[in-house]
């Protein structure tokens, strides 16, 4: 039976076959048992690579960060986390780069912080309203509960398995990746989409 770690556009984790191709934590998020019990106990938020330096672990251990799994590096920008500053160190240089010249903030407590901000509202997720022409490729809306992928060539429906056509929304949207990362796709930041077109 899978674990319930796979962690879709909106944050949640379900108990899936498929893993992904992107590794991430956010704290302990397991009972001891390997069971779910809390979204969050920690802002930071990171994207890993699956294979880091020949090391293993064994998943959901007590009172260890939960392992997290995603299909997509979209996936994971949408659900409000950050590439991982050691085992993605490029990426993560990159991404701060683009950060400070938006934001002017650089220390990857300050990033964290903001991003924390932009996720939620409460105990619930922060959507923002846009104009859908603004959605920069990589970014997802949440377009009748069900998130999509804007990307060069148009609209993309999300599932674990992968993605399929979805229809233009209309001129307003509910931005689903947070705003400030959205912002940084405009700037140029690259997302990896596991996309067959």
């Amino acid at each position: 039976m899978p674990h319930q770690n796979r962690v879709d556009p909106l944050g949640q984790c379900h108990a899936v076959p498929q893993r992904g191709v992107w590794f991430g934590n956010r704290g302990c998020l397991h009972d001891a048992g390997g069971k779910i019990r809390r979204w969050y106990p920690v802002k930071r938020w990171i994207t890993c690579v699956t294979d880091f330096k020949g090391r293993k672990r064994a998943l959901l251990q007590p009172g260890r960060y939960t392992e997290l799994f995603f299909l997509d590096e979209a996936t994971a920008y949408a659900a409000g986390h950050r590439p991982c500053a050691e085992c993605r160190h490029a990426d993560w240089l990159r991404f701060r780069a683009l950060w400070e010249g938006e934001y002017g903030e650089r220390r990857a407590d300050e990033i964290d912080a903001r991003l924390d901000a932009a996720r939620r509202n409460g105990r619930e997720r922060r959507l923002v309203e846009v104009a859908s022409k603004s959605v920069p490729e990589g970014a997802m809306i949440l377009n009748e509960e069900v998130p999509v992928l804007r990307t060069e060539s148009g609209w993309w429906h999300w599932s674990f398995d992968g993605y399929t056509p979805a229809p233009a929304p209309g001129a307003r949207v509910s931005l689903l990746t947070p705003e400030p990362l959205a912002r940084l796709m405009t700037l140029g930041l690259p997302v990896q989409i596991a996309l067959s077109e």
